[in-house]
C-alpha cells in the first residue's frame, strides 16, 4: 500500500501528536468518521494544534453552553463536550445535551455517577453518541448498555485494560474509547484488551 501523501507546514510544525501505536486500533466510525485517537483538552490553542481525530471536552466545573459553543466553534475536528452528570444532573443535564447536539458536537461525555433513568431520556431527546465514562470494574457496565449508552470511555488508570476486558465479557461490540496511559506498552495493552480508540 502507498504511504498516504503529506502537506507539511512551515508555520505548524509544533503540533501536538499523538503516538503512531494508535493506528493500529480499529478505530470507531461515527457519521462516516473514523476517529481512532481521541485529545483529552479544553485549551483552544492545542486543539487547534495537534493531529488527534477528536477532541474530549470535559471540564471539572459545572457544563456551560458558552463554554461547548466556544470549542465547537474554534475546533477543527469532531468535539465530544461534557454535559454533566454528577453536580449538573437530570434535566439540565439532558438540555446541555441536546445544545451541544445542536451546536454541532459530534457526541457527549456524561460523568460516572449519572442516573440511568437520565441517559434513557437523554437517548429520546439527541441524535449524537452519549459516552459514560466508566473509571471501575465495579460500575454497573450492563445497566448503562440497557440504558443505551453508545460508547464507553474507560479512565481508570493501571486499572483501564481490565475494565476494558470487563466490558468485552459482558458486551464484544460496544464501543470503547481507553486512556492509553504514558507508554507504547499500555497503549498496546488496553488496544489488546478491546480498545477500539485511545485518548
Amino acid at each position: 500500500m502507498r504511504k498516504a501523501p503529506s502537506y507539511p507546514s512551515r508555520l505548524r510544525k509544533n503540533i501536538v501528536k499523538v503516538p503512531e501505536i494508535i493506528d493500529t486500533c480499529s478505530g470507531i466510525n461515527i457519521f462516516g468518521q473514523l476517529l481512532k485517537s481521541f485529545l483529552f483538552s479544553t485549551d483552544v490553542a492545542i486543539i487547534r494544534n495537534t493531529n488527534a481525530d477528536a477532541i474530549i471536552a470535559v471540564y471539572p466545573f459545572t457544563p456551560q453552553p458558552l463554554i461547548s459553543h466556544a470549542l465547537i466553534l474554534a475546533a477543527d475536528k469532531p468535539i465530544f463536550c461534557g454535559v454533566g452528570g454528577g453536580i449538573t444532573t437530570g434535566e439540565r443535564c439532558i438540555e446541555l445535551a441536546l445544545d451541544a447536539d445542536f451546536q454541532g458536537a459530534l457526541g457527549v461525555i456524561l460523568n460516572k455517577p449519572t442516573r440511568n433513568d437520565t441517559i434513557k431520556r437523554m437517548k429520546m431527546k439527541v441524535d449524537i453518541p452519549i459516552v459514560i465514562t466508566i473509571v471501575s470494574g465495579k460500575d454497573d457496565i450492563k445497566g448503562r448498555i440497557e440504558a443505551g449508552i453508545d460508547i464507553f470511555n474507560v479512565s481508570g488508570a493501571d486499572k483501564t485494560s481490565e475494565i476494558v476486558k470487563r466490558i468485552r465479557d459482558i458486551d464484544d461490540q460496544i464501543p470503547i474509547i481507553a486512556t492509553g496511559g504514558k507508554t507504547d506498552e499500555t497503549i498496546q495493552g488496553v488496544i489488546e484488551a478491546g480498545a477500539n480508540a485511545v485518548s
